[in-house]
């Protein structure tokens, strides 16, 4: 985690810099200032380069580097090349006299997470007498264990709550790998229940949350008092969503009291997604309170599951509902619900059409698009709309919703050809989000699209279309369903080349504890970069903030409870630049108000970013963290998608001594 700091506005400073949005309070120049960061060091500089261009022989002599400070640099680079080459030598590391560098390695190799490293870090284990390695060990050992590790881990005695956290946190990653048993779920109901630390009941509760296929109904009563007493939100939140795993008479009571009193709306949108298979008679309350949240993620994530659990939902009450909501995506969602349900969707139809004709704003149009999907009749006027968009979200929108359309279990057999020549004209579109979307469902195994395409020549001349690497995600589907068309294994994941090297010059400028204020509709938010953990990512943030690239654009992506995501100068999700960027995975966590390079795969980063809900831990090391949110969390909680950045500026705070 970073250091925290007291700091003064240097009011001067600021003005100008609003005053002048262009110019940036990090500025490259010929003699960059000395001693602002660590990368001053020329050493440190020529190890990041390497990490930078993945140079594995050449890392691995700077783990037996004599200066302590760069065998534990080189040990982190590790963590974002992941080449098994340097297990070995990591193995060793394990065993050096510095602390800092025994958990650099523990965490390099978690992130490689081979099987080769379970035995020798388990053997380290039982020898390590530092919590702090131990917990890193314990968290390393679960992203690779294999059974015989997860039986290591469920029985070893940690010897204060630092190891506890991590034994607590390795149980959890090997969950998300499926890795799990009884023992290690009735452990982390245990600890659920006692009086643990804040970081040991987070991660048992997120065990218990995303590890997949465990019934927790045994655990009900003991679940139950966590999620109604637990005095941290986080907690409380990853069990509301564990209660999807539990079969109990009283589960819907109980969920829709938590729906209508718990103070924080997260908690309150997590019970609500963990209601799906009650009868709708039983939760209608509770619902009908999530559609008029003060918060505007806990209606969009009600909306949702009623579009996921539609079938015995009352449409009467739902048009009621309908004429009190304002925000376009939970209307549109409502109208999904309603025109899915009505025995007379003909003349909904119609009247969704001209509310669709009839509006403005290209959010609210794009939510609309896909509420006529509930209903086939509509394709046509849906496929119409897609190809005739002129702002590229109505038609990301509307591939999506028929995309959804293809894949629903009740689809007319009479429309298959229909829709294998709309897919085939998305695919031609030269439009990459019409190609990947399409691409991705030809795909569908279900869906049998090997006949409709006998020739499949047309996805190799979209493929050959693209400009890498800004259309690497369109690419890599494209390149994924030509594999299956053509009957093969899927083809390596094609790797963007390695175009764009830091800027050292530049990210010597930038002081550690640098600051940004993004303007929203909604308010102010201001991040902290981490410069010093993720020099190539600051630097390229820092760089489009200077040329004012953020200015104007909108959060296009809002996940409830998980993610706001801007930077897309599409709008739409599939816009990148005309270059990409490494990844770069140092040992932080993302909680609540983090900052992350959104991604199509490893080393695929340039413009787009998110900003977590709540703690996402599934994401640690997959995306780079750059930055935090220091000021204005409130106001991501209230961000909607289509809000609007008004700009985003460097702001310099100076340190107080």
């Amino acid at each position: 985690m970073k250091k925290s700091y007291t700091f003064l506005l240097a009011f001067a400073a600021f003005a100008a810099c609003r005053q002048q949005p262009q110019q940036s309070m990090a500025v490259a120049t010929d003699t960059p200032p000395q001693h602002i960061n660590k990368f001053s060091d020329a050493t440190l500089r020529e190890l990041y380069t390497l990490q930078d261009e993945r140079k594995t022989a050449e890392l691995l002599n700077f783990l037996n580097h004599p200066k302590p400070q760069y065998r534990r640099e080189a040990a982190l680079a590790f963590a974002s090349v992941q080449d098994t080459l340097a297990i070995p030598q990591l193995l060793t590391s394990l065993s050096d006299t510095s602390t800092s560098i025994r958990m650099a390695a523990a965490y390099a190799l978690g992130q490689i997470g081979h099987k080769k490293a379970q035995q020798p870090i388990i053997r380290h284990l039982q020898q390590e007498q530092r919590p702090t390695v131990q917990a890193e060990a314990l968290e390393a050992l679960g992203k690779l264990a294999d059974s015989g590790g997860l039986n290591f881990l469920v029985n070893y005695q940690a010897a204060n709550e630092t190891a506890q956290a991590g034994q607590a946190w390795g149980l959890y990653r090997a969950g998300l790998r499926q890795i799990s048993s009884a023992q290690a779920v009735e452990k982390a109901v245990q600890w659920l229940t006692e009086s643990k630390s804040y970081e040991v009941r987070l991660a048992a509760a997120h065990l218990l949350a995303r590890t997949p296929k465990l019934d927790l109904t045994p655990y009900r009563q003991q679940l139950t008092t966590v999620v109604t007493s637990d005095e941290s939100a986080d907690v409380r939140m990853a069990v509301a969503q564990a209660f999807s795993k539990v079969n109990a008479r009283d589960k819907a009571s109980l969920l829709s009291g938590i729906v209508q009193s718990d103070p924080d709306y997260r908690v309150r949108l997590s019970a609500i997604r963990s209601m799906a298979g009650l009868e709708f008679e039983d939760i209608d309350e509770a619902i009908l309170a999530g559609l008029t949240d003060q918060n505007i993620n806990t209606a969009v994530a009600t909306a949702e599951f009623l579009q996921a659990n539609h079938a015995d939902v009352d449409s009467k009450a739902l048009r009621t509902a309908l004429a009190q909501v304002e925000d376009g995506r939970v209307r549109a969602g409502l109208i999904w619900v309603i025109l899915r349900n009505s025995p007379d969707k003909a003349k909904l139809s119609q009247e969704y059409q001209q509310l669709y004709l009839r509006t403005e704003n290209p959010y609210d149009k794009a939510h609309l698009l896909k509420a006529l999907s509930a209903d086939y009749s509509n394709h046509q006027f849906i496929a119409k709309e897609t190809f005739a968009a002129t702002q590229p979200v109505i038609g990301t929108y509307g591939m999506e919703a028929l995309a959804a359309m293809r894949q629903q279990g009740d689809f007319p057999k009479a429309l298959e050809q229909n829709f294998a020549d709309i897919f085939k004209q998305g695919i031609a579109s030269g439009d990459v989000s019409l190609a990947g979307l399409a691409a991705g469902v030809i795909r569908n195994p279900k869906l049998n699209f090997r006949k409709a395409y006998r020739d499949h020549a047309f996805l190799t001349e979209a493929q050959q279309k693209l400009v890498l690497p800004r259309d690497m995600e369109t690419n890599i589907e494209l390149q994924k369903t030509i594999d299956y068309l053509s009957g093969k294994e899927q083809s390596e994941t094609p790797q963007n080349p390695f175009t764009h090297p830091i800027d050292w010059q530049f990210v010597q400028t930038i002081h550690p504890d640098q600051q940004v204020v993004i303007e929203t509709e909604k308010g102010t938010i201001t991040l902290e970069l981490f410069v010093e953990d993720a020099p190539g990512s600051v630097a390229n943030f820092v760089e489009l903030v200077n040329k004012q690239f953020f200015d104007g654009l909108y959060f296009h992506r809002v996940v409830p409870n998980f993610v706001a995501q801007g930077g897309d100068k599409r709008g739409d999700g599939w816009g990148s630049s005309d270059y990409s960027i490494r990844s770069e995975f140092a040992p932080l966590h993302y909680r609540e108000g983090y900052v992350g390079m959104a991604s199509a795969g490893k080393d695929t980063e340039s413009n787009q970013w998110f900003i977590t809900h709540s703690p996402t831990p599934h994401l640690d090391g997959r995306y780079t963290i750059f930055a935090k949110v220091v000021e204005g969390m409130e106001v991501v909680h209230k961000l909607e998608v289509g809000d609007k950045i008004s700009q985003v500026n460097l702001i310099l705070r100076a340190k107080t001594r």
